[in-house]
C-alpha cells in the first residue's frame, strides 16, 4: 500500500441513508417499495468510505445522536472505516432516495438534522484539535448542522492549525467562504452550478469555469480551487496552472455519492504525494464509477481502474 499523509473527514450532519426503489410514484396511494439498502451517510463519511475502497486510510469524525446515531455507528463499524463519534443533539437524521423504475428518475428526500448550540460546537473544536495532523489533509464536507452560523466553516479551518483542509460545501456556507476568505484553506471544491449563482452567469465553456476558478485563487480563497462541469468534465486551478479532466462516459444509475467519490479520490491522491493532474484523472474516474452504481453506493475501485484510461488531462 502507498504512503500516504493522514486525512480526517469531519461529518457533523450525517444521515442513515435508506435508498429503494417503486414501480411508479403516484399520489394518494400506498407504494409498494423493493427491500430498502441502508448505509452509513453524510458527505465527510462518504468520503471515507469511498477512500476505504481505494485502499486507503482516514480517521471519520462524526457526530451521532439518538437510536439512529447507535444504528448509524453500527454500519459504520460493517464498512471498516476507523471513526471517532462525537456526541450530537437530538437525533441523528435520516435521508431516503427513491428510484421510480417506470422512468428511471431518482427522488431524494433529506431531512434537516437536530439543531447545534454553542456546546456542540465547542467540543467538536476540541476535538479538531486533538485529531487534525499538521501536514495532514481534513475534508470537510456535506451539510452544515442547523444551528451554526454561516462562517462556521472558518472556524473549524482554524482549529486544525498546519492541516491542508478542503472544503466542498455549498448555499450560504460556500457564498461565505467566497465573500470572506478563510486563511490557509488549501482546497475549496463546488459543481458547477454553484459556481454560475456566484459568478452570476452561466460559465460556457471550460476556459470560463478556469478563469472563475483561478480568479477565487488569486483573491486568496483557496491555494487550488476544483469546479465540477458534470458530464463534461472537472477543471481544477491554481495560482500558477489550470487543469481540466474529461468525465468518462457511463450509464447514469444514479446520481448520490459521486461528488463525494470524487473527493475522495482527490485528496487520498494527494495525501500520496501525487500530482494535481493525477489526482483530477483519479477523482474524474472515481465520480463517473459512482454514477454507474445503484441507489447511495460510492465507487467501487474496479469500476476507478477500468475507468482511468478513459480520463484524458489538458492545460486550459
Amino acid at each position: 500500500m502507498p504512503d500516504q499523509a493522514p486525512i480526517l473527514t469531519i461529518t457533523l450532519n450525517p444521515a442513515l441513508d435508506m435508498s429503494t426503489e417503486v414501480g411508479e410514484i403516484l399520489p394518494g396511494h400506498k407504494l409498494r417499495c423493493a427491500e430498502p439498502l441502508l448505509d452509513p451517510g453524510g458527505g465527510g463519511l462518504n468520503v471515507s468510505r469511498a477512500i476505504r475502497a481505494l485502499g486507503g486510510d482516514s480517521l471519520a469524525l462524526v457526530a451521532l445522536g439518538g437510536l439512529t446515531g447507535d444504528r448509524l455507528a453500527g454500519l459504520i463499524r460493517e464498512t471498516g472505516v476507523t471513526f471517532l463519534s462525537i456526541l450530537g443533539p437530538g437525533e441523528t437524521r435520516t435521508s431516503l432516495s427513491v428510484r421510480e423504475g417506470a422512468t428511471g428518475r431518482q427522488y431524494r428526500f433529506m431531512l434537516p438534522g437536530p439543531v447545534w448550540g454553542e456546546v456542540e460546537r465547542e467540543r467538536v473544536f476540541t476535538l479538531l484539535r486533538a485529531t487534525a495532523r499538521p501536514g495532514g489533509y481534513s475534508v470537510i464536507s456535506g451539510s452544515q448542522p442547523p444551528g451554526v452560523p454561516d462562517d462556521f466553516s472558518a472556524h473549524l479551518v482554524s482549529s486544525m492549525e498546519g492541516a491542508r483542509v478542503l472544503l466542498d460545501t455549498s448555499g450560504k456556507p460556500l457564498s461565505e467562504a467566497v465573500a470572506r476568505p478563510i486563511g490557509g484553506l488549501e482546497i475549496l471544491r463546488m459543481d458547477g452550478e454553484e459556481a454560475e449563482s456566484l459568478t452570476g452567469h452561466p460559465l460556457h465553456s471550460r476556459e470560463e469555469t478556469a478563469d472563475f476558478a483561478q480568479s477565487l485563487v488569486r483573491r486568496g480563497v483557496a491555494r487550488k480551487v476544483v469546479v465540477a462541469r458534470g458530464a463534461d468534465g472537472n477543471v481544477i486551478a491554481s495560482a500558477t496552472g489550470r487543469i481540466f479532466a474529461n468525465a468518462p462516459k457511463v450509464t447514469v444509475r444514479s446520481a448520490v455519492g459521486a461528488g463525494d467519490s470524487f473527493v475522495a479520490a482527490l485528496v487520498l491522491a494527494l495525501a500520496r504525494g501525487q500530482s494535481d493532474a493525477e489526482a483530477l484523472s483519479l477523482a474524474a474516474a472515481a465520480a463517473a464509477a459512482a454514477v454507474s452504481t445503484e441507489g447511495t453506493r460510492l465507487c467501487r475501485p474496479e469500476d476507478v481502474m477500468r475507468l482511468l484510461p478513459q480520463v484524458a488531462v489538458t492545460e486550459l
